[in-house]
């Protein structure tokens, strides 16, 4: 397992930017798939995006699709998420996660799981 660290939330107004960073510990990041997923109050925890071991491949749920971009940075063991033009129901507490399984959506997939970093999006 990784050790993975969020960063880069806050508040921002709606049709505003924000990047969020996660770091990870260890030297299996490159072997793994990241994706991030958010969770709001009173709601499941839901996935965003995510990229493969290459950064080759991405896919995003369609809330986010257009809006945001998700990329790494293998040699920084980074993975980053770019959002744009964001809405008040982006607002929830966004976390990174890595897996070794190709091609799944579901949280219960994920083995390593950051602390979260929390996106306010006021309107």
């Amino acid at each position: 397992q990784v050790q993975l660290v969020e960063s880069g939330g806050g508040l921002v107004q709606a049709g505003g930017s924000l990047r969020l960073s996660c770091v990870a510990s260890g030297r299996t990041f490159r072997l793994n798939v990241m994706g991030w997923f958010r969770q709001a109050p009173g709601k499941e925890r839901e996935f965003v995006a995510v990229i493969s071991e290459s950064g080759g491949r991405t896919s995003y749920a369609d809330s986010a699709k257009g809006r945001f971009t998700i990329s790494r940075d293998n040699a920084r063991n980074t993975v980053y998420l770019q959002m744009n033009s964001l809405k008040p129901e982006d607002t929830a507490v966004y976390y990174c996660a890595a897996t070794s399984i190709s091609g799944t959506y579901s949280p219960s997939n994920f083995g390593s799981w950051g602390q979260g970093t929390r996106v306010t999006v006021s309107s």
